[in-house]
């Protein structure tokens, strides 16, 4: 009779460390950290430990690329956690798919993609743009300045909100796009196109270090939240703390998760996280689907016993988990994930105010074949000011 192994089970890990999305990344790579550890001193995977073997991709798509090969190829994992720009996530795809491995992406994106070799644990289109929009045009007004980072997900997500806009009668006033590493001047500059524009909110798909310049160039030149307000998909407590509280204050973000919402589990995960890593660490959406698929991997792996794909891609797709933001559940058919949207406005604290959240999980609809509200509900809604 053949013993069972004993060895670890090796995970692959994707998060830069360095470049201009490090910042957010490097919450991805804790929230993986934290799971882990509560994986391995639960007994790990039947008894066999959870190992993880990273590589700094540096944010930089073609190295995202080249890692994952060696990662398959040299390292002889099966199983990627990573990326966060749908560039690097891009570059990561073929791979997978030529090798049959497995990626595991806790990013929100622009949607309109499926591939069987990844799971998508962020966000859908249908699951933060769609209440935005209706949350902005509902409380600020119709007229919409759009400001993005110059790759693929700034274009696509805006291409959806100016749909989503337009279709409830709203104006697309500007739209900009600036290079991931562009000057300090170049944002003043946009900020005063806004001031002279006067539009009723920013929408913003600016990431990495240029979330902090934006919002610096927007104080800078006088704008004020209560009336003109940054709305945003990706600016989370991670981008908060870099840029300042005082900075911050007043500006929106959809997502699924704050680190303020009041669950159980949540505060129990806040907790642990904070007394591994430090008081001053803060969690964020990115952070929190990094930490639950890597439990919803975990929790597979039991299940069948090994790392091999097609083995996990018979037991993930429809395996649920509750999370901190509440139950998560990944969709039979798309691979996406059922979560629960929510609009926050940052504080004075630096942490974001829930101003209204779904009642129930909502199904992923990465191809936005329906734009309706479902399951959206004021229950914790703050009016906006």
């Amino acid at each position: 009779m053949k013993s069972r192994s004993t060895a670890p089970i090796r995970v692959g890990v994707l998060f830069s460390e360095t470049g201009v999305t490090s910042v957010i990344e490097r919450s991805e790579r804790l929230g993986t950290l934290l799971a882990v550890q509560e994986i391995n001193e639960a007994g790990g995977i039947n008894g066999r430990e959870l190992q993880l073997t990273s590589h700094d991709p540096q944010s930089r798509p073609a190295l995202y690329a080249s890692q994952a090969k060696h990662l398959l190829l040299e390292d002889r994992v099966q199983v990627i956690l990573g990326c966060y720009m749908s560039s690097t996530r891009k570059a990561v795809i073929p791979v997978v798919e030529r090798w049959n491995g497995l990626l595991l992406y806790p990013t929100l994106y622009e949607g309109f993609e499926y591939s069987r070799n990844v799971i998508y644990t962020g966000a859908a289109p249908n699951q933060n743009s769609v209440q935005l929009a209706e949350f902005m045009m509902r409380h600020f007004g119709s007229r919409v300045f759009m400001v993005g980072s110059d790759y693929v997900y700034p274009y696509e997500s805006n291409r959806i909100m100016s749909d989503l806009i337009a279709e409830r009668g709203g104006e697309k006033v500007a739209e900009v796009y600036l290079p991931l590493d562009a000057s300090w001047e170049s944002y003043v500059t946009v900020a005063k196109k806004i001031q002279a524009t006067s539009p009723d909110f920013i929408f913003s798909t600016v990431v990495g270090y240029g979330t902090s310049l934006l919002h610096r160039a927007y104080a800078q030149v006088k704008l004020d939240p209560a009336r003109i307000p940054i709305a945003s998909l990706t600016t989370c407590e991670a981008e908060v703390r870099e840029m300042g509280a005082d900075i911050a204050e007043g500006h929106l973000t959809s997502a699924p998760y704050f680190q303020s919402v009041d669950t159980e589990v949540n505060r129990r995960c806040v907790a642990q996280f904070k007394s591994r890593f430090g008081e001053g660490e803060v969690t964020n959406m990115c952070w929190e689907a990094a930490y639950f698929q890597t439990h919803l991997l975990a929790d597979g792996m039991r299940r069948v016993d090994t790392d091999n794909v097609p083995d996990l891609l018979r037991v993930l797709p429809g395996s649920e988990f509750s999370a901190p933001q509440g139950k998560v559940r990944i969709d039979e058919h798309n691979h996406h994930t059922y979560l629960r949207p929510r609009i926050g406005r940052v504080n004075g604290q630096g942490q974001f105010d829930i101003l209204q959240e779904a009642e129930r999980w909502v199904r992923p609809d990465p191809y936005l074949v329906s734009h309706s509200l479902e399951d959206w509900s004021a229950r914790a809604q703050i009016h906006a000011r």
